[in-house]
């Protein structure tokens, strides 16, 4: 353990200065640092941003054939390409670490377009309303329209009202449709989280496109609904008697009240019908009445009818 001809180092040698926190310059120097990686480098695919390029709703910003690869299934691996099958499998969680749950398809994402200016051929990103350079050091921050994509300086947006419409297209859309690309602060990056919650809720992608699925989850939720609001009036009318009929309301599961009323209804008449076949069709019921005006018995029955014969045997 000794350096240079057996000398044993102290450790005010080896340590000069204690860890300290950075300096505001320091801190400041390595956001953008990251910035500038940010505004520079896909982080799915860690290659330079070129066209098309898409951005989710954290205002990222990413090549779009990497989330295209992302989002198509892995396909099969060999038996023996284990170690293939590991990369892979290792870059996806990576890919996941970065996307957060916030990709699941393209309707999830925004084709942004930069409008590129600058003289010499360097092909800078500009605002097209202010042709103010667009990027990280320039002290103008970006934001780009939903639906239709285009990017501004916030300052230009800002001065025109959510209902005019997009600078560029003329498309409508709402202020809260106003996203900051990769933003910094916190209270920004809050807003867009509850954005994205409430669109979730609505049954709504980043992109204002309808999530998949959302159409039958919503005829499931309002199905679910109209049976809890039905509950209650079945209940009581199956409480409450109901003299005027005599036949209480069957216990067979229907959750509406008028399709409860109506079941009801037609298995009344229903047993109405059966009880005047069953009494037309006993013989021994038949006898006791007369049918026909025929003979002198015609208006008799079979309380007065043995008068009737024993008075007429007298005669």
């Amino acid at each position: 353990m000794g350096n240079d001809g057996g000398s044993i180092p102290r450790r005010s040698e080896l340590v000069r200065s204690a860890t300290r926190p950075p300096t505001a310059s320091e801190a400041k120097a390595t956001a953008l640092e990251a910035q500038a990686h940010a505004w520079s480098t896909c982080p799915l695919s860690q290659q330079p941003l070129k066209p098309p390029i898409v951005s989710d709703c954290a205002g990222g910003l990413y090549n779009k054939d990497a989330v295209l690869e992302y989002l198509l299934p892995a396909e099969g691996v060999d038996g023996g390409d284990e170690e293939g099958a590991r990369e892979r499998t290792r870059e996806r969680e990576e890919k996941e670490k970065v996307l957060q749950g916030r990709v699941g398809g393209l309707r999830d994402v925004v084709e942004v377009k930069f409008h590129t200016g600058g003289g010499g051929g360097e092909g800078k990103w500009v605002c097209p309303v202010t042709d103010k350079e667009l990027g990280p050091g320039t002290g103008v921050r970006s934001v780009y329209v939903v639906p239709c994509g285009h990017v501004f300086a916030e300052v230009a947006v800002r001065e025109v009202k959510g209902g005019e419409g997009c600078l560029q297209c003329g498309e409508p859309y709402e202020p809260d449709n106003v996203i900051t690309i990769l933003p910094l602060a916190e209270a920004e990056k809050e807003r867009l989280v509850k954005r994205a919650e409430r669109f979730k809720g609505q049954g709504l992608t980043h992109s204002l496109k309808k999530a998949p699925g959302s159409s039958k989850k919503k005829k499931r939720k309002n199905a679910e609904a109209l049976q809890e609001a039905a509950e209650g009036p079945v209940e009581s009318a199956k409480v409450t008697p109901k003299p005027s009929s005599g036949v209480s309301a069957p216990s067979n599961g229907i959750k509406n009240a008028s399709t409860a009323s109506l079941t009801a209804r037609v298995l009344a008449e229903e047993q109405a019908k059966a009880k005047r076949r069953k009494v037309e069709g006993n013989e021994n019921l038949q006898r006791l009445f007369s049918k026909g005006p025929k003979g002198p018995m015609r208006d008799s029955d079979f309380m007065t009818r043995g008068h009737s014969v024993a008075a007429d045997t007298g005669r």
